[in-house]
């Protein structure tokens, strides 16, 4: 029994296993369901008519749907849950088995809803005039260069005050939910998803000194580029806008955030340890087995220590 009245069912339309398995889900879910839709996560115009009254909606892809999807719902209440199809992802939360293994549990609501910081992006031209209705995102805002070989100068403030110009590749602002994705890959530091921080991270800075900076929620950083031509921003790596001398991008926590469906199978850096190749089991199983063997060097296996 549910007392589910509204589901609906994202897909990646460029992934045919994606399209296949939400038919398969659109008809599981109707057997229960009164009201259930389907439609691609590139399709935001059907999305938004179909999302008001959803009160769950699954994402059949990867954390790039999840992703869409966060910033679809808004500012509706919806729970989302994320169902991998088999890329490396940190957003959702089961396979196709797995959600055969949890489907009554989710019809129930047996599960627990995880509640993740977004973003208030706001755009504003050279004349400081606002340029387009307030965005949100769930993973990150990014300024940095669009043709390779040529750094770009961006102006960082926190709080209405210059902390710095920054001769660098990009200037990512991040969530705690983004701080496992590019700003990562730039150096900066993995947060515990469920923090309410901003993480600024330079990416390939000039100077070594230009370090991440981890902020409180009720910050508001804002990024220039301090010259036109080959700038741009983006929003959760799936929108870009140029950007031009004197535009800026203001990035402050939202009041509204993502609701992630959690079945509190593996804390999240149990995961993170398994996902990064920081924990080897076999690696921990020999170790194990040769503790407290006086004489006995570590063993030499041959497996990476970092992913590819």
């Amino acid at each position: 029994m549910s007392d589910l009245t509204k589901v609906g069912i994202y897909h990646h339309p460029q992934l045919e296993a994606a399209r296949v398995y939400a038919a398969e889900l659109h008809d599981r879910f109707r057997a229960h369901v009164p009201n259930v839709w389907v439609s691609s996560a590139w399709d935001p115009d059907r999305s938004t008519r179909d999302l008001q009254g959803t009160e769950l909606l699954v994402c059949v892809g990867g954390d790039g749907t999840v992703l869409r999807a966060a910033r679809a719902v808004v500012p509706n209440p919806t729970r989302i849950l994320g169902v991998d199809m088999g890329r490396l992802a940190f957003l959702t939360e089961l396979t196709p088995e797995g959600l055969s293994d949890r489907f009554d549990d989710v019809l129930a609501g047996r599960y627990r809803v995880e509640e993740r910081t977004m973003l208030d992006v706001r755009f504003f031209d050279a004349e400081d005039a606002e340029a387009n209705a307030p965005r949100h995102a769930l993973n990150d805002v990014i300024l940095g260069r669009t043709s390779l070989g040529r750094p770009v100068y961006i102006n960082v403030e926190v709080n209405g005050d210059l902390i710095g110009v920054i001769r660098a590749d990009a200037v990512v602002v991040a969530t705690a939910t983004g701080s496992t994705g590019y700003s990562l890959s730039a150096g900066g530091p993995i947060l515990d998803p469920v923090a309410r921080s901003i993480v600024v991270t330079p990416v390939a800075p000039h100077l070594a000194a230009a370090a991440p900076l981890v902020l409180p929620h009720d910050s508001v950083v804002a990024l220039s580029p301090a010259a036109s031509g080959g700038v741009a921003f983006s929003v959760d790596g799936q929108g870009e806008f140029p950007a031009v001398a004197h535009s800026r991008v203001e990035v402050r926590c939202s009041e509204h955030v993502a609701r992630l469906i959690r079945f509190d199978q593996q804390p999240f850096f149990a995961q993170l340890g398994r996902r990064l190749a920081w924990l080897d089991e076999r690696r921990l199983a020999a170790l194990h087995a040769s503790a407290g063997q006086p004489g006995d060097a570590e063993p030499s296996l041959d497996i990476p220590n970092r992913v590819p």
